[in-house]
């Protein structure tokens, strides 16, 4: 039996940024679980960039956003640095833009969508 994991520390400033297939669009994978789908990312977008519709998640989503600003454009909601947001598993939500370049920390506790949504054209990006 292999030796189990007991710490991970992990630099994020010396990670790349993966893009994803929207443009302006990226993400840094801190941790996935492969077994459940859950993880914790790193997640940019450049100004007037975001999620063009109305969209649900198979769990929970948490985001933290470290800067910029990050706009739900049907519900009003803004949120800043330091905040936190938490949209429940199987709420529909969006569509969202960028006001600025913006940077947060998402977790999901399990898998992010039921099926790929068609904002994204590879299935690497809705994981």
């Amino acid at each position: 039996m292999g030796k189990e994991i007991d710490e991970v520390l992990i630099h994020s400033d010396e990670m790349g940024w993966r893009e994803k297939s929207i443009p302006g669009l990226s993400e840094k994978m801190l941790w996935r679980d492969e077994d459940t789908g859950a993880s914790i990312a790193l997640i940019r977008f450049k100004k007037g960039v975001g999620i063009p519709s109305k969209h649900v998640h198979a769990s929970n989503q948490f985001m933290y956003l470290l800067s910029g600003a990050y706009a739900y454009t049907e519900s009003g909601i803004l949120l800043q640095p330091n905040s936190f947001y938490w949209n429940p598993k199987g709420n529909v939500h969006g569509p969202t833009e960028a006001v600025e370049d913006t940077i947060f920390l998402e977790i999901f506790d399990g898998p992010h969508y039921p099926q790929r949504p068609d904002f994204y054209t590879d299935d690497k990006d809705a994981r």
